[in-house]
């Protein structure tokens, strides 16, 4: 019987290899959204030999500065960081993109980050089905209350687009 050597981020389970592979054939930028206890962040790459590099990235702590109130890694800030995210790389050239999670399982949050993307102007291939409502885009479910077309007005006057 012989040792087959199990790599170190598969034993981890930080990347899966298959879908990342898959990923890397279509030579097109990809999302990551990562989720933590306390933020969100939304990053576009494109992958290169050398390693994947970061085209444009938004984390969830903007919106704080910005007056944002209550929790950042919810679903209406998460389709903020989202629309940063997709209105920075769009300013830097991307035009479309594909979603990458990675060994992490899709969640409404993402669903909302990739739609933030999406309504920012960066073609991603989505169903709209997976969407959360506009009613949880907006935060109508939360007891803080956030106006997010407000926020959505202050990233397109801050952030350039080409």
């Amino acid at each position: 019987m012989a040792y087959s050597k199990i790599l170190k981020r598969i034993r981890n389970e930080k990347t899966n290899y298959g879908k990342r592979k898959t990923m890397l054939m279509g030579k097109r930028d990809f999302v990551t959204v990562q989720i933590s206890n306390e933020n969100t962040q939304v990053q576009i790459h494109k992958p290169e030999m050398s390693g994947d590099k970061v085209i444009a990235s938004a984390h969830s702590r903007y919106l704080l500065a910005k007056g944002w109130k209550g929790s950042r890694k919810n679903i209406p800030a998460a389709y903020l960081t989202g629309y940063l995210a997709g209105k920075k790389a769009i300013g830097k050239g991307a035009k479309n993109a594909i979603m990458y999670s990675g060994t992490r399982k899709y969640t409404q949050r993402m669903a909302a980050a990739l739609k933030g993307i999406i309504d920012a102007g960066l073609e991603i291939p989505a169903t709209k089905e997976t969407f959360p409502s506009d009613e949880r885009i907006n935060g109508e479910h939360l007891s803080v209350k956030n106006d997010v077309n407000q926020f959505k007005s202050t990233i397109d006057n801050e952030v350039k687009t080409a």
